[in-house]
């Protein structure tokens, strides 16, 4: 059957990423076929990398999607489902949560008419599905709908808007059911070829496998041309990452870690408070920062840094014994917002954590951050992918 099939789509910049809003009625109700729709939305699994034949970036930032659906669970307005869209694989990672994107959900269910305005600013209580986490919005509104514009910066976007609360409740534990893990705050990882790495394994809101930069011969302040034009230095990254998943018990061998679960765990550097240049050529002064902090993003460096590994560092620079917190500049206290130094520039997160029957737990986290509505209208896909005779849920060719 020749044509396509129109799917109604809504393009949304969250923090510093991108992804493409879908209803679930707007894609088909069979798992497998979803994804394969949604692959050719974006032009997923493209050998070149490039995605030309889609709506994905050629980055995985720009290479997300996000699917909203009515609450299905009490004290929630809305489902959040995220998935990072492979650029050169055949596949979605639905492993994790993105931070950035989450910023973006509340003002699509207010100007989607699933959650009621109430101006100046409204709630949106979010139920994160691949996490199982609670996530508060805060949401600037006006006339009913998302205030996009504000004087509100973040580095790594250009220009400003309107700025938007979320806060991460009890975030410890988002996959693997504990902050810690393995119980220990810091550990040797054995790594075939790399021989002992020293890593902190912590999961808040993303797991996150911590290394210092001088395990892989870098300094930490380190750009992601440098990082990424080393095919060698991203293997042996790769492969910590891998042994770490292994350890965390996402993966049963590092082989099905890197083929299955590319997007989690993260794996980030961390280091002491340094002088820089970030991308855009702004100073960023050791001064102005609490750590340096890199973080690897499906297998290339963050051009800033991941929000839920923002969170996850920002919570293990609380945790005595981890090696953020041995990076962090010294603080008291078990609440501070965290200043971490990326390749853009400068994210914060203020953090709280506390001990439960001896044990270390994230009791919330807040992050500002900002969003907007880029486009919003119909992708085609051909139907001899999603043919017509397939029953269409209400509203798939909705313009």
């Amino acid at each position: 059957m020749s044509g396509q099939r129109r799917i109604r789509a809504v393009v949304m910049r969250g923090g510093t990423s991108r992804a493409v809003f879908f209803r679930p009625n707007d894609l088909p109700a069979d798992p497998d076929l979803r994804d394969r729709v949604i692959l050719k939305v974006f032009g997923g699994g493209d050998p070149y990398g490039r995605q030309i034949d889609g709506l994905g970036g050629a980055t995985s930032t720009t290479s997300k999607v996000a699917i909203i659906a009515p609450a299905s669970v009490p004290d929630a307005d809305v489902d959040y489902t995220f998935g990072q869209v492979n650029v050169a694989s055949p596949m979605i990672d639905y492993g994790g949560n993105c931070g950035n994107i989450s910023s973006a959900v509340g003002p699509y269910a207010i100007d989607e008419g699933l959650v009621r305005a109430t101006d100046p600013v409204t709630t949106v209580r979010i139920w994160q599905t691949n996490t199982r986490k609670r996530i508060i919005a805060h949401v600037p509104t006006s006339g009913g709908l998302h205030q996009a514009e504000g004087n509100y910066a973040i580095d790594g976007v250009p220009g400003t808007g309107a700025m938007i609360t979320l806060e991460f409740l009890e975030p410890g534990g988002s996959m693997t059911g504990g902050l810690l893990p393995t119980g220990r705050p810091a550990e040797p990882l054995e790594v075939p070829d790399l021989g002992t790495i020293t890593v902190s394994l912590v999961d808040a809101a993303n797991p996150v496998v911590f290394v210092r930069p001088s395990e892989v011969g870098l300094v930490g302040t380190e750009m992601p041309d440098r990082v990424d034009g080393d095919p060698d230095l991203l293997r042996r990254i790769e492969a910590i990452r891998a042994h770490g998943a292994v350890r965390m018990g996402l993966a049963p061998t590092p082989e099905e870690a890197t083929a299955g679960s590319p997007g989690v765990p993260k794996i980030a550097f961390v280091s002491s408070p340094a002088s820089y240049t970030s991308t855009s050529g702004r100073a960023i002064l050791a001064g102005a920062i609490d750590l340096v902090g890199r973080i690897m993003s499906m297998g290339r460096l963050h051009r800033s840094y991941a929000l839920t590994g923002a969170i996850c560092t920002a919570v293990a620079s609380l945790t005595p014994g981890t090696i953020v917190h041995e990076a962090a500049r010294a603080f008291d206290g078990l609440d501070r917002t965290v200043r971490i130094g990326h390749p853009a520039g400068i994210i914060e997160a203020g953090a709280k954590v506390g001990q439960r029957q001896g044990q270390w737990i994230a009791e919330k986290v807040v992050t500002r951050r900002t969003a907007r509505r880029l486009m919003e209208g119909v992708a085609f896909v051909p139907y001899s992918l999603w043919p017509a005779a397939v029953p269409a849920a209400a509203g798939a060719t909705r313009a």
